[in-house]
């Protein structure tokens, strides 16, 4: 049986969260948040689905690979009435399904997901995986951190005077997701579908094992951190969850009581065959 204090080695955990948007595919695949996430969940014994590095499918080792080519052809899109566009938008409509098909069978096998949704960056994938996760009644970490956007107020101060340069910088705001978040408040429909104040954290808290994991600088994860620390940090919490699963509040709020989403099953149980 698994001992108390190592509750998380019979685990399994998804990674979700923006990939097509983020402000560097490449540099997010080598040293992101999924990299750091996945070193310390290994080395605690979790097993980790990340869909940078998709696991190879028995008998069709390439089936649902996803690389730059793969979210470059959407160029390739055309709303034109013409045969030749209705017959591109049903190959690009395929195209992408296998990927699709392997991330969600990935949410499938996890036991709980653990969801980056920073409130400045597009993502339909992440929130189509929470939703099944949460079908399932499987915990979604979710991690909104806090944003201050420092550089758009240096750019305002830059600007000062210009009216003309303010007016254009106004309306990018209003045309992209371009909002500061300093308190990290999730969207209330995450509110809504995770049911739990327990699954909330408003960062990863990098800074508590940078030396255990003996991790290198990245500076958009750690400035931002740097210049507004989480509150309730993530890998806190889950070093927490190895000892002991966490209680949630009932559905008055008024005492804490087991959380039954965490059904974690003991890996040296045997599966019982026909022939046993």
């Amino acid at each position: 049986m698994t001992d108390h204090g190592n509750i998380l080695d019979s685990a399994t955990v998804y990674l979700s969260g923006p990939m097509d948007f983020v402000a560097d595919r490449q540099q997010e695949a080598v040293s992101g948040w999924r990299v750091r996430v996945s070193q310390f969940l290994l080395s605690r014994g979790v097993t980790v689905y990340d869909p940078w590095n998709k696991p190879e499918v028995s008998g069709m080792p390439h089936y649902g690979k996803e690389d730059e080519l793969s979210t470059s052809r959407r160029t390739e899109w055309r709303y034109e009435g013409t045969d030749a566009a209705r017959a591109k938008r049903d190959e690009l409509c395929d195209l992408f399904w296998p990927t699709l098909h392997v991330d969600l069978r990935m949410t499938d096998l996890a036991d709980f997901l653990i969801a980056y949704c920073p409130t400045n960056v597009y993502s339909v994938g992440t929130v189509h995986e929470i939703a099944l996760a949460r079908q399932q009644h499987k915990p979604v970490l979710l991690v909104t951190p806090r944003l201050e956007l420092s550089k758009l107020d240096e750019l305002k101060h830059h600007l000062k005077g210009d009216d003309k340069g303010l007016k254009i910088l106004e309306g990018l705001a209003q045309e992209t997701p371009i909002r500061p978040n300093p308190e990290a408040i999730p969207s209330l429909w995450y509110m809504a579908m995770l049911e739990s104040e327990d699954y909330f954290f408003d960062g990863f808290g990098f800074a508590d094992y940078i030396d255990e994991m003996g991790w290198k600088r990245n500076d958009l994860l750690d400035s931002r951190e740097e210049a507004l620390p989480p509150r309730r940090p993530l890998l806190r919490y889950l070093d927490r969850l190895n000892r002991e699963i966490p209680k949630r509040f009932d559905a008055a709020g008024r005492e804490e009581v087991e959380n039954a989403d965490w059904l974690i099953f003991l890996d040296d149980q045997v599966r019982m065959r026909p022939d046993a």
